[in-house]
């Protein structure tokens, strides 16, 4: 098999979320821009994701997500055909529900986000993915009050959950893979191996981000060595370094994110490393060069993709 069968790249529509490549001043005139002229909006994220030379696409949140997608080209056949026509494929799907859901130790809320994620599950399997990137809830920002600590008792909890919706998920035959995001319950070396342990392998897989990881203050090559047979897809991202750690955790946790955030190759992240490690773990599947609000997306992940080409994949053989 081909290295590049084994290993296919993709990007997250995060990428596109700078105000600079729309033309616009804000990401509330992104938003306004998707409202107003849908169809100008896909395809000129369509046709710029073609262009950078990458294969694969991952949903995210709206005005880049599935209900967008059917809602601007009409069905879920008629947003596969636009991708297939492009050459592209779905990925994945990213979903940020739980991030947003607070506490949803209740009932309730958790029949809310199961009904949320079957009908997501549902639109990656009929548009060809199998793989649904699942964000952690947040941790508490160092030192408020009341304080919640993370602890066995409140993670097992989590993982019940997840354990359950991972089962949800595979009876319509979509794998949940927990991501990696900076200052949630699931980035930090220790909170990686935790939720690793609480949960199942057969229903909780991985989606490590390397960029996050290291924001979080860990390393990521030693992390995923440890957690290597759950990862069934990864975000490739790199950055200056980790975040002080009485960053406050709010609804604005993500703005502070991007300055943390580099271009590919300009970073802590050990590339050669990376590689190698997949390499030597016989991974295979998708590889995502996400960067967060990218001005020049098409540029930025085209010169990342040459990278890897050139510097990384050689030795991948």
């Amino acid at each position: 098999m081909a290295t590049g069968d084994r290993l296919r790249f993709g990007v997250d529509l995060v990428t596109f979320f700078h105000p600079g490549f729309w033309g616009v001043d804000s990401h509330d005139a992104i938003v306004g821009y998707a409202r107003a002229e849908p169809r100008a909006f896909w395809d000129k994220i369509l046709d710029s994701v073609q262009a950078s030379g990458v294969t694969g696409v991952e949903l995210t949140f709206s005005p880049f997500n599935w209900q967008d997608a059917i809602k601007t080209y009409g069905s879920v056949n008629a947003f596969a055909a636009e991708l297939a026509r492009r050459g592209l494929t779905l990925c994945s799907g990213f979903f940020a529900e739980l991030e947003a859901a607070g506490d949803f130790a209740e009932p309730e809320a958790q029949r809310a986000l199961i009904d949320k994620a079957e009908r997501y599950a549902d639109f990656l399997k009929a548009c060809g993915s199998d793989i649904m990137v699942i964000g952690a809830p947040l941790r508490q920002t160092l030192g408020a009050q009341p304080v919640q600590f993370y602890d066995f008792d409140r993670a097992k909890v989590i993982a019940d959950f997840l354990n359950r919706l991972g089962a949800t998920l595979h009876a319509r035959g979509v794998r949940l893979a927990l991501h990696t995001e900076a200052h949630s319950i699931f980035a930090a070396a220790r909170d990686v191996d935790l939720m690793m342990l609480l949960t199942d392998p057969a229903y909780v897989h991985m989606c490590p981000d390397t960029a996050h990881i290291i924001v979080a203050g860990s390393d990521p090559i030693q992390l995923v060595d440890r957690h290597h047979e759950r990862m069934i897809i990864a975000h490739w991202k790199d950055a200056i370094g980790p975040m002080p750690a009485d960053t406050p955790i709010d609804k604005h946790i993500h703005e502070r994110h991007q300055p943390y955030f580099c271009s590919f190759g300009l970073g802590q992240v050990d590339w050669p490393a990376w590689i190698r490690l997949l390499r030597d773990r016989a991974y295979e599947g998708w590889a995502i060069l996400e960067l967060d609000a990218a001005p020049d997306p098409v540029r930025d992940i085209a010169n990342g993709l040459t990278l890897v080409r050139q510097a990384l994949l050689p030795i991948y053989r």
